[in-house]
């Protein structure tokens, strides 16, 4: 059955039926199509059917793990995935954020927690969030490239596309919102999603690897998103907009 085309759609992962069942109905409550599945077989199936605004997507599972299924749907689509994870297992939620995962929410969990971080990511996810009518302006343009916030794209100087996971937008929209100024963790991760870090969280420093990878900056000696040792980051050149 296809999903109402007004609300926003949530796939979730998860092979303990009890989760499933939980997650679905509390979803809905919530006034979200919540559609579950046990593993990445009928995750491929069902979004073959429907494609959901966001996934939902346990870390361990049969057949192909979360970590691999992540991979693979980020190499095919920008949908943001938040990753459930075993509690206090910061190497696997680090290696999930690499895969490009958006967020992370370890278990066991309050159900309200994930649907204030399904909203947040929504929110912050152009177009995504319905009712949303909102109009960002267009293209920031820095450093020889061109960032598209109708399209989430990036565009370099000789017209090169770069497709960014809702996560990496959501980072570099912080830095060009923000140029030439320090963003500590905590700040960076209350942009990206919406709450206080985490002690010991050294996801942001994940996160901005992979977008320095993406602009070509070179970590070790960084021109456009520069480390600011003890404070935390700040985006070093000129940023100007275009209709």
């Amino acid at each position: 059955m296809a999903m109402n085309d007004e609300i926003n759609k949530v796939l979730i992962v998860d092979d303990d039926a009890e989760i499933r069942d939980l997650l679905s109905r509390y979803l809905k409550q919530q006034g979200y199509a919540a559609h579950a599945v046990a593993d990445g077989e009928r995750m491929w199936e069902a979004m073959q059917r429907e494609t959901p605004d966001i996934v939902i997507l346990d870390l361990m599972l049969p057949g192909d793990s979360g970590l691999t299924l992540c991979r693979d749907l980020r190499a095919r689509s920008d949908i943001p995935v938040i990753m459930l994870t075993a509690r206090g297992d910061e190497t696997d939620r680090i290696v999930g954020l690499e895969m490009g995962a958006d967020d992370y929410l370890p278990k066991p969990f309050n159900p309200r927690e994930l649907s204030a971080r399904i909203k947040v990511i929504l929110r912050r996810t152009p177009g995504a969030l319905k009712g949303d009518t909102s109009t960002p302006q267009r293209f920031l343009c820095f450093a020889g490239w061109r960032l598209d916030s109708r399209d989430r794209q990036l565009i370099s100087a000789d017209g090169l596309v770069v497709v960014l996971s809702a996560a990496e937008y959501r980072l570099l929209r912080a830095f060009l919102d923000n140029p030439h100024r320090v963003l500590n963790r905590d700040q960076l991760m209350d942009q990206l999603h919406g709450r206080q870090s985490e002690a010991l969280d050294r996801s942001i420093d994940v996160q901005v690897s992979r977008l320095r990878q993406r602009l070509g900056d070179d970590a070790r000696e960084p021109t456009i998103i520069k480390t600011i040792r003890q404070e935390g980051y700040m985006l070093a050149v000129k940023v100007t907009s275009e209709k």
